[in-house]
């Protein structure tokens, strides 16, 4: 399970309204046939409206100065491993989003009238989308780069050619264009990958708008707040304070495993990922430590998130701190793009 939290973006020339990425939400439906699209549902309705998501975000802001972001857009991308589990797509992730909310409210810690904060604290707006572009950092992208260049070389050595402003053959140059297409490392459907093409398979992922402000307009839940589950002085007593994200990831993956009985590997829990980063010797030793088979999964999940695995240790002696770091590279790259399931 990947999810990342991202605050509205407030500097520049950004909106202050979430219209903008409202419209960007309701693009893939622009192609799609009406018993096709997808729609805007929250804790207890479907198929809302754009324009209802935009005026009930909009409108509750109350107190937040300019500068302060007025939503929060969280992405939730189950592993292809995870979505082999659901029966239905879209049916199965609007329920597990909704048994998610739950766990986002309770990582929440401070009071809200008097009490906890429950889901019904919550204004948010969520869609589920079925399609996933290649990004830059793509494992597949990023090793088709070289081929890139000298394509790119070539055309502008065509166009100078076009022009007149250089001598040349044309003909040639269209040739060894299609020859460096086709030498790619990585294609599909015949053509070269590249950053922008869709991905093939299932790629269904939710994105949610979730507003700074909770239902009542009357108090900020900053899932991006500098207190990260501290303790400060209040009234005399030490209390919490903040958005304990560790929790929220960790019952991320605790509620979709019991909902969906899913079997999750050492490799794709998020304690683990902590661990790779902040403990890399603990962490591969521990999966060498694995019994047979959980290891030889590890070790595939691994290598096709776009992990450069090099020789691998049979024991823990023969761990070695250059097989380490060559590792945490790849697996550094592999979550930065999003392509890990932890």
């Amino acid at each position: 399970m990947y999810i990342t939290i991202t605050p509205q973006q407030t500097k520049g020339n950004f909106s202050q309204s979430v219209a903008d990425y409202v419209a960007y939400l309701e693009k893939e439906n622009e192609s799609l046939s009406l018993s096709e699209q997808e729609h805007f549902f929250n804790q207890y309705g479907d198929k809302i409206t754009a324009e209802q998501v935009i005026s009930e975000i909009d409108g509750n802001t109350k107190k937040l100065s300019k500068h302060e972001p007025k939503f929060y857009a969280i992405t939730v991308s189950p592993s292809k491993a995870e979505l082999r589990q659901l029966k239905d797509h879209s049916k199965d992730l609007k329920a597990y989003t909704r048994e998610l909310m739950k766990a986002y409210a309770q990582s929440f810690h401070r009071e809200i009238h008097g009490r906890a904060p429950n889901v019904d604290d919550i204004k948010y707006f969520a869609k589920v989308e079925h399609q996933r572009f290649f990004k830059g950092t793509d494992r597949e992208v990023r090793e088709n780069q070289p081929m890139a260049s000298k394509i790119l070389e070539h055309q502008h050595q065509g166009r100078r050619i076009a022009r007149g402003e250089e001598a040349g053959n044309l003909e040639q140059i269209k040739e060894r264009i299609s020859e460096l297409e086709q030498s790619a490392p990585h294609q599909l459907d015949g053509k070269r990958i590249v950053q922008g093409m869709p991905k093939p398979g299932h790629q269904t992922h939710v994105h949610l708008i979730v507003s700074r402000r909770d239902a009542s307009n009357s108090v900020s839940l900053s899932p991006g707040s500098k207190y990260r589950a501290s303790e400060v002085m209040l009234h005399g007593k030490m209390v919490k304070r903040g958005f304990d994200r560790d929790q929220f990831f960790t019952q991320a993956e605790k509620v979709f495993d019991a909902k969906f009985e899913y079997q999750r590997n050492f490799v794709e829990y998020y304690p683990s990922r902590k661990l790779m980063v902040q403990n890399p010797k603990l962490y591969y030793s521990t999966i060498l430590g694995l019994p047979t088979n959980e290891k030889t999964l590890a070790l595939k999940l691994l290598g096709k998130s776009g992990v450069h695995l090099p020789q691998i240790p049979t024991n823990k002696v023969q761990l070695a701190l250059k097989t380490i770091k060559a590792l945490k590279r790849g697996v550094d790259v592999a979550i930065k793009s999003g392509s890990i399931g932890i």
